[in-house]
């Protein structure tokens, strides 16, 4: 804090007394300062002239009252003597409480806040902190009062200096013996300081705040005082783990402290964080998961309302996408069959599927009301959760497990049928929202839309039907409903869907197209548009099955769109091997693009041996170890290519051919054909580039 040189003195000399003092409890008797010091001090102070009576000239030369008064309440703060000090700081209080003035004058206020000793407010909250004592309550009063009323006068810069943030450890502590209006206070204070990055540190390093989480259930400023605490530390904290350890013992608390009620503040308390917290600070093993779930069953079993629908469903996903195993066993098996047979997980689902199908009809409506983006935030989680049941579900098969199946068969059918229709309205919802974004009509070609009308506050869309904050392709609910339409599609065997799915190509393919742009881009931002293409890939694996979807693949330029992903992949500059991201959505690919060649029967096209060209420049990366399973399905691709080639589209290409050959022996001195998993393929691979090249 920049301050005067006489400010620097004054605090000087405040800490040499302090210095005396440190080590002992204030000598201060708060019962008699009302009696016996404020009136002492009241004589002490220049008198106005009585009403209608002019002041006498010698009072003219003197500072007026309110000046006089100041220097006494400095004179005070500055005293050996911690009565006096105690004296200064009441008639501090009273004087800026009562006079708008003065709290408005920025230069007075830093002066008398430099004349407090940080020293001597940490002895009055650590002796008003006591479990007993005469009066000793009066003294963290007045100790909080005092912080709280500068924390809200001073400038915002000078918060984040030490005489405030140094407060922090012993405000946490007080927070048990504090009356009921200190307690008030006291967390606004803290709540003020932790909101920046200075007191989030001297927050997290205060470590154990365990007197906090046990007032949390009566006081839900306290869950907000550690969601700012912990997501403005992960900035300013240096040593992570003290964040996560204090991230872990406070949560574990508070599933204590909130023993005995519904815990719905608590559960959306949680679902926030995990959604915003960086994962290196999210505890790896946390003992309060399963607690946690149980107040999340509880409130989904006991007729919730929309505030508690809202945390359980948003949680429910924040912990699957933090901890996808353990949380996804907590919330989709249990033990004992309740509800007349039905398990959690079919009530759980259920629901979700219900409010989905309620809510999705009228969305379009609400594109550009306030409440869209909590109604779109719940269904968007609604959806992930879903997900992963689904994904639960594919395991449990797999794995022929009836102990950790979450339910019976018959249940099962019933809930595939909900799905079903769920996803079907999901569908109508895409095509609506899409075509209200971008299309105008169903399968518009983008060639044939209106363009941006040019107007003096800039380019805007002529279609004004959404929503003014963010498009179709920027909505987390697109995403979310893709994805999980898209693992349904790939999971179930329905026709009837993937006939109506398949009417959205047309979209797929722009949002693939879009998310590709922006993922190559150098200049995206950090709040980039959200990334489609995995869960696209996921559907096309379905939606190529049958002739009608791999038609309207080729038509909407599917072919093109998805070998131009590929071959960023395959890349001259990129030297590096693919990362385990890129390499599974290169397998994707190649899987979608295998399913519409291998079903071709008039023979490979000429634009489609493009991706022939790419391949046979492709700088293979030296360690294959860890995308082995990525290039040897290009090399599959390739095969299929060109086997389907005509003789004299090979001959034309046979320099690229012969460059392939040379990747495939490079691949098998690798070491790859010694995985058993991929000896097979790898032998296929070598055994047809034999055969094209011996038929040049």
């Amino acid at each position: 804090m920049a301050v005067e040189p006489s400010e620097s003195v004054d605090r000087d000399t405040s800490h040499e007394v302090l210095d005396a003092h440190s080590a002992e409890t204030p000598s201060v008797q708060p019962a008699k300062v009302s009696d016996d010091l404020t009136a002492k001090v009241s004589d002490d102070l220049p008198e106005k002239a009585p009403d209608g009576q002019p002041e006498k000239a010698s009072d003219a030369q003197p500072m007026n009252q309110d000046a006089a008064t100041i220097a006494k309440i400095k004179s005070l703060l500055q005293a050996k003597d911690d009565t006096q000090r105690f004296v200064g700081l009441a008639l501090l209080k009273s004087v800026l409480d009562n006079t708008p003035e003065l709290r408005a004058d920025e230069s007075t206020i830093k002066q008398l806040w430099a004349s407090v000793s940080p020293r001597f407010l940490d002895r009055l909250i650590a002796t008003g902190s006591q479990p007993s004592g005469n009066n000793v309550r009066e003294m963290l009063d007045l100790a909080v009062s005092v912080i709280y009323t500068f924390a809200a006068l001073v400038p915002e810069a000078m918060r984040a200096e030490e005489e405030f943030t140094d407060r922090i450890p012993g405000l946490v502590k007080a927070v048990l013996y504090s009356s009921d209006a200190t307690t008030e206070l006291l967390l606004k204070v803290l709540h003020t300081l932790v909101s920046i990055p200075e007191g989030a540190k001297a927050f997290v390093e205060a470590g154990d705040v365990s007197s906090l989480a046990e007032i949390a259930p009566s006081h839900t400023a306290v869950l907000e005082i550690f969601l700012f605490a912990w997501l403005n530390g992960m900035a300013s904290v240096v040593e992570k783990h003290v964040l996560v350890l204090q991230v872990a013992s406070t949560m574990q608390s508070l599933v204590s402290a909130f023993t005995g009620t519904d815990g719905v503040t608590l559960v959306q308390f949680v679902g926030t964080f995990l959604r915003q917290a960086d994962p290196t600070i999210v505890p790896h093993e946390p003992q309060w998961l399963n607690a946690l779930v149980k107040f999340i069953r509880k409130l989904v079993t006991s007729r919730p309302n929309a505030a508690a629908r809202a945390a359980y469903t948003k949680t429910a996903a924040s912990l699957l996408q933090a901890y996808p195993a353990r949380a996804a066993k907590a919330l989709f098996t249990e033990d004992a069959r309740e509800h007349h047979g039905k398990p959690f997980a079919y009530l759980f689902i259920n629901l979700l599927l219900i409010d989905i199908r309620s809510s999705t009809p009228a969305l379009l409506q609400q594109l550009n009301q306030p409440d869209y983006v909590e109604c779109s935030a719940r269904l968007s989680s609604a959806f992930d959760v879903i997900s992963f049941f689904i994904g639960y579900l594919v395991r449990c098969l797999e794995d022929d497990s009836v102990e950790t199946f979450p339910m019976s068969p018959d249940s099962l059918l019933k809930l595939r049928k909900g799905i079903s229709e769920t996803m079907s309205i999901t569908v109508e919802y895409l095509r609506d929202r899409w075509d209200a974004s971008f299309a105008g009509a169903m399968g518009l070609h983008p060639d044939a839309r209106t363009s941006n009308a040019e107007t003096w506050t800039g380019s805007h869309p002529t279609l004004a039907w959404d929503s003014l904050v963010r498009s179709a392709d920027e909505d987390p609910l697109m995403l979310s409903a893709v994805r999980a339409l898209a693992l349904w599609l790939r999971e179930d065997d329905n026709e009837t869907l993937r006939q109506e799915v398949t009417g959205l190509m047309d979209m797929f393919m722009e949002l693939y197209q879009s998310s590709s742009r922006d993922s190559s881009s150098s200049s995206a931002s950090s709040d980039k548009m959200l990334d489609f293409r995995s869960p696209i890939l996921v559907g096309l694996e379905a939606l190529l099955t049958t002739p009608e979807g791999r038609d309207i693949f080729l038509h909407h330029d599917g072919w093109k769109i998805l070998t131009k992903d590929l071959a960023s992949l395959l890349s001259p500059g990129a030297k590096d091997a693919p990362s385990t991201e890129d390499a599974t959505r290169g397998i994707e690919i190649v899987r979608a693009l295998l399913s519409v060649a291998e079903q071709v029967s008039s023979g490979t096209p000429e634009e489609w041996m493009d991706i022939i060209t790419a391949v046979a420049a492709w700088d293979v990366p030296t360690q294959l170890v860890p995308v082995a399973e990525f290039c040897l399905s290009v090399l599959q691709l390739c095969c299929t290519l060109l086997v389907g080639a005509s003789p004299g589209m090979r001959h034309r290409y046979r320099q690229s051919m012969g460059a392939i050959n040379g990747i495939v022996k490079q691949v098998r001195r690798s070491g790859i054909a010694e995985d058993a998993s991929l000896s097979e393929a790898m032998a296929d691979v070598t055994d047809t580039m034999d055969h094209v090249l011996r038929g040049l």
